[in-house]
């Protein structure tokens, strides 16, 4: 027998002592009576999801917290995206994860994200005229917008299979072998995409065509009317496009099912997870694109999650929000988040006492100070059927590192997890 478990992941929880909240993170200084009680009645420890020294972006991340060696395992975020918004993929094809962005004078980059209030549909619009203007020498492409921001492009040569060992033109992420990090100090510059060996002539291509895409882009974007009307609406235009995580192998990875013996549910709110969850084999359970009240999406999730406990016995269940404010410096508005999803989720989450098991966690921290994600240690919660009381009263990084678990690797937290379920 498997009991219930919600393996919960706050993304970008973690953070620093801010001086304005005595020296307090947000989590620290934020109201959650609901995690307070968890942990009250639970265990607590603390996680480095990748590994010493990296900061990790969450796609490796979350990959390592179902148990997944990203190091191994991870076939690049740009073919995870690529599956998980349906782009048909082949080895040999060249997979990016995207953002639209902004530059003033080439290739000074003002923003990485264009104001990160371009709309979905803004971006769909400009997806057509790229994919309708842009033309590369003897190779085809498919450039698709996803949410916000967001975009994924695939690159197929008609000459030869093309390498992903290739450097980013995104200049706030690194390529480490097969992993992506997210580095804290960066050139605010597009970087000029470029083979990692000059000698490898898949990757070398692979290169040239990105930076040939990435010029004609630039051009067509910046004269596009949306454009035109954002300038016109004190709005920064998204007149670039940023490349990042190269992938070129369909993955095949052992199923999650088969690898613990249990069904698996995947909240699926943006392209990582559908495409995680694509790899893996676990079912996607529809959550909406992310927007509105928060308080309201939250409370819809718990319902959700609620509900689909029914259908699977391990629900992974990923939520954006805390995120988001920390990479601009807000704070403030982070810890409103926290608050907002314990009350509206963890509040409303039914779970049937004795039979359950809830896990709490982020896949890294992200520092409102310093507006990027690092490598700390972040927070781990477990409580419910057969979970012993370590004393500790409080969900926060410090109050975690006090707990009766220890510090895992990410790798190490889902075997865990499945051993108490069976226990």
């Amino acid at each position: 027998m498997v009991r219930n478990v919600f393996f919960v992941v706050l993304d970008g929880l973690g953070d620093e002592p801010i001086p304005e909240l005595g020296q307090r993170t947000p989590l620290e200084a934020a109201a959650t009576p609901h995690l307070d009680d968890l942990a009250t009645r639970g265990s607590l420890g603390t996680c480095t999801t990748v590994g010493e020294g990296i900061a990790p972006e969450s796609d490796i991340a979350v990959m390592a917290l179902l148990g997944y060696d990203p190091a191994t395992e991870h076939p690049g975020r740009g073919l995870v995206e690529a599956m998980g918004v349906g782009i048909d993929v082949e080895d040999g094809d060249l997979a990016w994860r995207c953002n639209f962005a902004t530059v003033d004078e080439w290739p000074h980059l003002y923003d990485r994200r264009a104001g990160r209030d371009l709309a979905s549909d803004e971006a769909e619009a400009l997806a057509r005229v790229v994919s309708e203007r842009v033309e590369l020498p003897d190779a085809e492409f498919v450039f698709r917008s996803t949410i916000g921001h967001r975009a994924v492009l695939r690159i197929r040569s008609h000459e030869r299979s093309l390498d992903a060992e290739i450097a980013n033109t995104d200049p706030a992420y690194e390529r480490r072998g097969s992993l992506g990090v997210a580095l804290e100090d960066f050139p605010r510059e597009v970087q000029e995409a470029r083979a990692v060996d000059p000698g490898d002539e898949g990757a070398v291509l692979g290169a040239e065509l990105t930076n040939r895409f990435t010029m004609q882009s630039h051009r067509v974007l910046d004269d596009a009317a949306i454009n035109r009307r954002r300038r016109e609406e004190g709005k920064l235009p998204a007149n670039v496009i940023l490349c990042r995580d190269a992938g070129d192998r369909v993955p095949h990875l052992d199923p999650i099912t088969r690898r613990y013996g249990a069904t698996f549910g995947c909240f699926v709110e943006m392209p990582v997870e559908a495409g995680i969850a694509e790899m893996t084999g676990m079912r996607q359970v529809p959550a909406g694109e992310p927007g509105g009240d928060p308080g309201d999406q939250y409370r819809r999730w718990a319902e959700l999650a609620s509900a689909a406990a029914g259908d699977h016995e391990v629900l992974y269940i990923h939520i954006k929000g805390p995120d988001i404010p920390a990479h601009d410096g807000r704070w403030q508005d982070k810890l409103e988040v926290i608050e907002a999803i314990d009350r509206s989720f963890f509040g409303n989450l039914s779970r049937e006492p004795g039979d359950s098991i809830l896990l709490v966690t982020a896949d890294h921290a992200t520092s409102s100070l310093r507006a990027a994600h690092t490598d700390a240690p972040v927070p781990v919660l477990v409580s419910g059927a057969g979970i012993e009381p370590d004393g500790v009263t409080r969900f926060s990084e410090r109050a975690a590192g006090e707990g009766s678990l220890g510090h895992m690797m990410g790798v190490e937290l889902m075997p865990f997890v499945m051993d108490l379920a069976r226990s």
